[in-house]
């Protein structure tokens, strides 16, 4: 009997050329959610922060380039690697959680939508393309994995090209420790149906949560820790403990839930994907993962990670890492056809996804 599974076609990834090391931020003059200034020596805290996330540096996108500019330009490897007509593309579905942010600026900017950029940009003049935006925080780019794989099962879409594309650096505020966490990046992917076969290619399983009463809030948008700035404009803030407390009991949870339901036995799980948010927490996460089966230690290759040189990128953290290691260009992690992988995520919202995926 045929077996259609949503299968990734190709992969594609922006990394912004402007490099920010944390050495940048140490002739900052940070301040606390009270508004009073922090008088620990930059230096130290910074020491402490890299100490902490992992982060050493992280990229910023050019003055010229938008959050849809680098969503066209994933897309357009993504497309090359698939090797498929734009024009046969039902749907094109954009993760972001601000739109376009001009440079120097602090407007968001959402019409058209980005996809409707992309779309633009692609220059696909089949009607048929209909593309959209998703917010979802920064688990949006494996929600916009999740919504193809529900088209593809409803038979109204055969192939989607899912986008995760962010310029975070443009709505931190300066005064905040936090920022130092924030970067720019797209990541794509072509998603198609196809009869692959028992055994073959494709999404086994989805999980997704949501907690949106006390948590709701954790990610927000606030005025800057800044005593004198404007209150009218708004930054990127967050309860970091709130959050990682958070990641700690429910994204482990969520993992396993997926994994249970694609009947895949841990020992057989080649390698997570997870979004890259903070060192300590994403190892924290895999680690109370494994506990929940039983299984001790945690393999030493289960987790690859880009933190360290390209920073959080929300959106884009996860299709930009995968696309790194499907290409074979990251140290010490490969893919092999029949490897069993899991997509992974948490943010804004409070918003929890995963997904099982047979290469």
């Amino acid at each position: 009997m045929p077996s259609t599974h949503s299968v990734i076609t190709g992969t594609g990834a922006y990394i912004p050329p402007v490099i920010k090391t944390n050495s940048d931020f140490t002739q900052h003059n940070f301040y606390a959610e009270d508004n009073k200034r922090i008088e620990t020596d930059p230096q130290e805290v910074v020491r402490k922060f890299e100490q902490i996330t992992g982060i050493a540096e992280r990229r910023y996108a050019s003055a010229e380039m938008d959050s849809s500019d680098m969503a066209a330009i994933a897309a357009k490897i993504a497309i090359e690697d698939a090797g498929c007509d734009p024009e046969t593309i039902d749907q094109i579905i954009v993760a972001h959680n601000f739109g376009n942010v001009i440079k120097h600026t602090i407007q968001t900017d959402v019409l058209p939508a980005l996809a409707s950029r992309v779309k633009h940009a692609l220059q696909i003049s089949n009607p048929s393309c209909i593309p959209y935006d998703i917010l979802f925080g920064c688990p949006g780019w494996i929600q916009g994995v999740i919504q193809a794989d529900a088209f593809f099962r409803a038979g109204i879409a055969k192939k989607c090209l899912v986008i995760g594309t962010e310029t975070l650096s443009r709505v931190l505020d300066m005064y905040d420790r936090d920022s130092m966490i924030f970067s720019d990046g797209a990541g794509a992917c072509v998603m198609e149906a196809k009869d692959t076969g028992e055994g073959g290619p494709g999404i086994l399983s989805t999980a997704v949560q949501a907690h949106c009463l006390e948590e709701v809030d954790y990610l927000n948008m606030g005025k800057s820790n800044y005593p004198d700035s404007d209150p009218r404009i708004r930054y990127i803030k967050m309860k970091g403990r709130k959050v990682y407390e958070y990641a700690m009991k429910h994204v482990p949870v969520a993992m396993k839930d997926c994994l249970d339901k694609a009947g895949v036995d841990i020992k057989d799980l080649k390698k997570i994907f997870i979004h890259q948010a903070n060192e300590k927490m994403d190892e924290g996460i895999i680690k109370a993962m494994y506990k929940l089966y039983g299984t001790n230690p945690v393999p030493k290759d289960i987790m690859p990670m880009s933190i360290h040189t390209l920073g959080n990128s929300s959106v884009a953290t996860v299709p930009t890492l995968f696309d790194t290691v499907r290409r074979g260009t990251m140290e010490e992690h490969a893919l092999s056809p029949g490897d069993i992988v899991l997509f992974a995520s948490v943010g804004a919202g409070m918003n929890i996804n995963a997904v099982c995926y047979r290469m």
